[in-house]
């Protein structure tokens, strides 16, 4: 009996070893050259945000459906529409759209990957994260208004069993409106864009958006938090 109980104490210390080592390689993986995190969630996530290389940086910004930084966020620069009437990609709705008589419908409530920042920029399965990959976080993780290398922003810490130890740090980075960006350290904000079309009102797509003690991201029957497409937003992506 008293081998029998070490037996199992000794196959179950080795089991815990494994189960550490194989945590500890997910923390530290990497996709295309970028670490990412699992976080015990449907996808992994990027430990910083595009165009940033280390957790607390702020990256680039971009508008929904561009790929690229720009100068100047505005209707006169977007890509896909001149104004929120005149869409001329990833519309729901003919009166928002253009293009003929009756107004132009694709149908479209999800980037595309070549209209994706992350995936165009990072390549091989990177992307930006839905709307409900995004709901996910924000329901299955402790958010936490911290600061590293004095930029404010959330530690988004797990609460999935056997993943309480990992945690993504989301720097408040601002957001490009026109040729300014609202950016630390006179405004402790975050907006993070989603892949994830506002069907009802296709100028707008899907944002997290947060400042030091609220999260601006809500899902009740069909509430999101939007914002007008131009806007410059940040991006953190995520792979399967």
């Amino acid at each position: 009996m008293k081998k029998l109980f070490y037996f199992f104490a000794l196959v179950s210390i080795c089991l815990s070893f494994v189960q550490c080592e194989t945590q500890q390689t997910q923390q530290n993986s990497t996709h295309k050259g970028h670490e990412y995190v699992d976080l015990g969630l449907s996808v992994k996530w990027a430990t910083c945000n595009v165009g940033a290389t280390t957790p607390d940086g702020l990256g680039d910004y971009f508008a929904w459906g561009e790929v690229e930084p720009k100068d100047y966020y505005g209707w006169s620069t977007y890509k896909y529409g001149s104004d929120e009437n005149q869409l001329t990609k990833y519309c729901f709705k003919s009166d928002y759209g253009t293009f003929g008589k009756d107004g132009f419908v694709d149908l479209r409530s999800v980037l595309w990957p070549e209209d994706d920042a992350a995936s165009v920029n990072w390549g091989g399965k990177w992307r930006t994260p839905t709307a409900e990959e995004i709901d996910e976080l924000y329901n299955n993780c402790t958010w936490t208004w911290t600061t590293q290398n004095n930029m404010a922003g959330y530690l988004v810490t797990s609460k999935i069993k056997g993943y309480t130890d990992r945690s993504i740090f989301l720097p408040a980075a601002g957001i490009g409106y026109e040729d300014t960006r609202f950016c630390p350290p006179e405004y402790w904000e975050g907006f993070y864009w989603t892949s994830s079309l506002d069907i009802n009102h296709p100028n707008y797509a899907y944002m997290l958006s947060f400042s030091q003690g609220s999260v601006d991201w809500i899902i009740l029957s069909e509430y999101f938090f939007a914002f007008d497409r131009y806007f410059g937003s940040p991006v953190r992506a995520v792979c399967p």
